[in-house]
């Protein structure tokens, strides 16, 4: 379980910087002045030209090829309520690196997903087999 924890956490670390990069890149191509498909065309083309969208989307690639190593070695159940984890790293990084103001009823919020996660880390911990099975009934008569 350790082996995934860290693929996780390193997963959570390469999409908060895709997030970053990516926040960056939307705020610097500016918005969409109106929803027509030339618009949207030349917005396209600033985005698949800027360099913080591009670096945000190669760093929520390698996100997923963590999350796909993860989901391959254990349950989704399990993996994907972790992949929560991500919202507390983003939150921290829109505080000190976006220099965003996070109220205080996101932080109540960012606690309450450490929570879930948490709670779903020792459901995976509860379930691993005890050392050895308890004896049947089939197993006592055979004695």
């Amino acid at each position: 379980m350790a082996k995934l924890l860290m693929i996780l956490l390193v997963a959570i670390v390469l999409e908060t910087i895709g997030v970053v990069c990516l926040s960056r890149g939307l705020k610097e191509i500016g918005e969409l002045d109106k929803v027509s498909l030339p618009a949207v065309l030349k917005l396209v083309g600033r985005g698949l030209t800027n360099a913080n969208i591009i670096r945000g989307v190669f760093f929520e690639a390698l996100f997923f090829i963590g999350l796909l190593m993860l989901m391959s070695k254990a349950d989704v159940s399990f993996i994907w309520p972790l992949t929560a984890l991500g919202f507390v790293s983003m939150t921290l990084a829109a505080k000190f690196f976006l220099h965003e103001e996070v109220s205080r009823a996101r932080w109540i919020g960012v606690l309450l997903i450490t929570a879930g996660a948490g709670l779903v880390s020792w459901t995976e911990k509860a379930k691993e087999p005890l050392s050895s099975p308890p004896p049947t009934a089939d197993s006592m008569t055979h004695k």
